[in-house]
């Protein structure tokens, strides 16, 4: 499984993305995502989530998941990200750091 997730905007306007492709990571790190996916509930979610009061200079993110030729992705403004995709993204960017593959 692949996980891609692209931050931009904030006050610099910088570009940061992320992959994580969970055959590359340690096993314990991997078999982490497919609970953080169904805790989410990511499929289910929209390709587009925006608040009604975006803020400026926040992030906007977009994260991609392929698995088995599927790919689903959501795009969601900083401010717009329910409280169940938080730690999807916390563990995107954990297990790209502790592997150097930002």
């Amino acid at each position: 499984m692949r996980v891609y997730l692209e931050r931009t905007g904030g006050f610099a306007g910088m570009s940061k993305t992320t992959k994580v492709d969970t055959t590359a990571i340690p096993q314990e790190t991997a078999k982490q995502l497919p609970q953080l996916l169904q805790d989410s509930d990511f499929y289910n979610l929209p390709d587009y989530i925006d608040s009604s009061s975006p803020k400026p200079d926040s992030f906007f993110y977009r994260l991609t998941v392929e698995n088995n030729g599927e790919t689903h992705t959501v795009s969601v403004g900083e401010s717009a990200v329910p409280n169940n995709l938080k730690p999807l993204i916390e563990w995107v960017n954990t297990a790209a750091v502790s592997q150097n593959l930002s």
